[in-house]
């Protein structure tokens, strides 16, 4: 299990990036210089435990070696090709997920402008209230370079982990090692994992904090307790323990991943239940290390989600920061969450991975569910679409299929013995925890998009369905291997068309193709949908070239999901400051912002002309433009004008 080294080595620098981020900006220090030293600090720090972290020549020739024979074998040969494609997708694109261009990105640069983190006067609330982790991780890259190039590969390093977690966590939960050998390989191509490792999004990164707590948790159980002992687990892997007692080093590295999952998302928090399942017995055994577990607790508060959750208490009166968000976070009706979170799971992953129907099949669904659902989940919860995107794809149809078709033939086929999995009964607990977090996460959140939402459920829901003897058997059938290629086969070719990163000449072929087919409406959309693709990374780039040249700081008033990244760029050369429609004029000048960006689609959702506004604040208009941001919203109206009061 070579890759445990790594795993905590990523851990680490995780923990390091939150404490950093939240220490410099309490001494107003989020700058080169702060993490200058910062970094110093860091080094030392894994200078001082190379040998834990495995750093040695010896082990490096020898895990290089075991890594290249493996490659050999048909399943990671293919994960090796996915990875590679991934990277060079990741690399030849800018990122393109619009959660992160719409506030992830945003934010981190509104706190290195201002050298600290701050609530962020701002109608995309988001910015201020979800977990911050993920930012933390790639502020440094964005301060010192300057540019979003390389955001993806805090995405692609974890994922590279995942089949060696994958294997470590089925193993330890009872899935047979034959099985998990298959599943390692196979889980990681699932299309939210794959396309969200060569993107700027925080969904499947999720995935590997996730299974490194539970990981981390069973061998802490292993050595206090002497539990899994099923097969293969009898003796456990070798790994630095550190101080004290053998297993107290997996405690504590479970502990910072358990925080640092909830410190990137709020959404895996039902997630902590098979973990405190796993390490609640073994809480005196840290009492009796206080020396170093109180130091330890004081870092994972700052990774989690305690100090965003502190600020948002302190700014808007409530810990999750819900009653800021303009759209449906919380369902106040657990039967329609769960049916409808099911539901729309099940959609998402079996849905086909090209899927022209997707726009009339959302329209028959629209005729069949409950009226009232629409209004209790956010809007375009019920919704599918014609290709995998990293902004809403699940596991996906190949994988979803391979696992149900196991699952039944699992049932037929498996001898009538009774599955040992654990010799205690609470073990049974960890297998069922995930089903039931996953069970208050939908009675509970009326979210769109819950199919890349769960990402980090996936991993833990997969041992309870894998457990039986029968599953050893049925991975040895031709139509198994056939169905898992069919799969593996899927994934290259959703990864090869994602519009996100193309990795076909998309556009050319489809302007071709267009020019022959010109009453081709298939044609037409596909090219569309390319081509808005192609400009997300800076979506308005036609309204910044109607701004003055030179000016330093640029407003913005758009709605909560218009996305500003376009007015920063290119990063360092100016700042963005966001408005509300209702902001006197003062305010405006107080921040020296004299040139404004307004969203026409802002004023219509307002019910606010831009002459009522204009009077109001006395603004001159300098010129007008249409643009598209999402496909689904077509072009929409953006104005620039100029604030008065700044003549000279």
């Amino acid at each position: 299990m070579s890759f445990s080294p790594l795993v905590q080595l990523w851990i680490w620098y995780s923990a390091f990036a939150a404490l950093a981020g939240w220490g410099l900006s309490a001494v107003g220090q989020l700058n080169r210089a702060g993490y200058a030293v910062a970094f110093v600090i860091f080094a030392f720090f894994v200078f001082s435990r190379r040998r834990s972290f495995g750093f040695s020549r010896e082990n490096l020739f020898r895990t290089g070696w075991k890594v290249f024979r493996r490659f050999h074998r048909p399943l990671p040969l293919c994960f090796f090709a996915l990875a590679v494609l991934i990277f060079i997708g990741g690399a030849i694109y800018p990122p393109t997920h619009y959660v992160a261009l719409t506030y992830h990105i945003p934010r981190m640069l509104h706190w290195l402008a201002s050298g600290r983190w701050h609530w962020i006067h701002t109608p995309v609330e988001r910015m201020n209230f979800s977990g911050c982790d993920f930012e933390w991780l790639f502020a440094p890259l964005l301060l010192f370079t300057k540019s979003d190039r390389g955001i993806f590969l805090f995405n692609f390093i974890p994922f590279l982990l995942l089949p060696g977690l994958v294997f470590s966590v089925f193993t330890r939960m009872g899935v047979r090692p034959r099985v998990a050998r298959q599943w390692m390989w196979l889980l990681p191509s699932g299309y939210n994992f794959m396309l969200q490792s060569g993107s700027a999004g925080n969904d499947a990164v999720l995935a590997f904090y996730a299974l490194a707590a539970v990981d981390f948790a069973l061998r802490a159980r292993k050595s206090f307790l002497g539990w899994p002992v099923n097969g293969s687990m009898a003796t456990p892997v070798p790994f630095a323990a550190g101080r004290g007692e053998p297993g107290l080093s997996d405690l504590r590295h479970s502990i910072l991943a358990a925080a640092l999952m909830t410190g990137i998302k709020p959404v895996s928090v039902p997630l902590l239940l098979p973990w405190l399942i796993l390490v609640w017995p073994l809480a005196p055994k840290l009492g009796r290390h206080w020396l170093i577990t109180l130091p330890l607790l004081a870092v994972a508060a700052a990774a989690s989600f305690f100090p965003i959750a502190l600020m948002n208490k302190l700014h808007c009166g409530d810990w999750m920061g819900e009653s800021v968000e303009f759209s449906h976070l919380e369902l106040h009706n657990p039967l329609a969450g769960i049916l409808g979170n099911g539901f729309e799971l099940l959609q998402v992953n079996f849905a086909p991975p090209i899927f022209p129907q997707a726009g009339m099949w959302d329209r028959t669904v629209a005729q069949f569910i409950p009226h009232h659902w629409p209004m209790a989940f956010q809007n375009g919860f019920f919704t599918t679409g014609e290709l995998p995107t990293e902004d809403w794809a699940g596991i996906g149809f190949g994988l979803s299929i391979l696992l149900v078709v196991s699952v039944i033939a699992n049932f037929f086929i498996q001898n009538r013995r009774p599955i040992s999995v654990f010799r205690l009964s609470t073990p049974l607990l960890v297998l069922l925890a995930p089903w039931a977090a996953l069970l208050a996460y939908c009675a509970k959140a009326g979210m769109s998009t819950p199919g890349r939402l769960i990402a980090p459920y996936y991993p833990l829901l997969l041992p309870a369905l894998l457990i039986g003897a029968g599953h050893a058997q049925v991975i040895r059938r031709i139509w198994w291997r056939l169905l898992a290629g069919m799969a593996v086969f899927l994934a290259f070719v959703v990864l090869i068309i994602s519009p996100d990163r193309p990795l076909w000449p998309a556009q050319t072929v489809l302007t071709r193709l267009a020019a022959r087919h010109p009453g081709s409406h298939l044609i037409s959309r596909a090219r569309e949908v390319y081509a808005v693709y192609a400009k997300r990374s800076d979506p308005l780039a036609n309204v910044r070239a109607l701004l003055p040249p030179g000016i330093k700081v640029v407003g913005f008033i758009g709605t909560a999901d218009d996305c500003d990244i376009s007015f920063w760029l290119p990063f360092g050369s100016r700042r963005v400051e966001h408005f509300f429609l209702s902001d006197p004029v003062e305010r405006f000048r107080q921040e020296g912002v004299q040139y404004v960006v307004l969203g026409g689609q802002n004023l219509q959702l307002q019910g606010v002309t831009l002459e009522d506004w204009m009077n109001r604040t006395g603004a001159e208009l300098l010129a007008s433009t249409n643009d598209i941001m999402k496909v689904s919203e077509g072009p929409k109206p953006w104005y620039v004008v100029r604030i008065p009061g700044f003549e000279k």
